[in-house]
């Protein structure tokens, strides 16, 4: 389960920017979004990779 708290912590992390961003407008913040959205993405393709993987090698 230490994947799934992996993306829960980056997910709490982005919260602050996401309310400076979207309520406050700021713009530094909005680039601290972006990169953690990417490197959720990142971490979303890893953890299907894994799935897949762990998935095929039971059959």
């Amino acid at each position: 389960m230490s994947k799934f708290d992996e993306v829960m912590a980056q997910v709490n992390a982005l919260e602050a920017d996401f309310k400076k961003f979207y309520d406050q407008g700021n713009k530094a913040a909005g680039t601290r979004v972006r990169n953690g959205m990417n490197n959720l993405k990142k971490m979303a393709q890893d953890i299907r990779n894994e799935v897949t993987e762990i998935k095929n090698s039971k059959k």
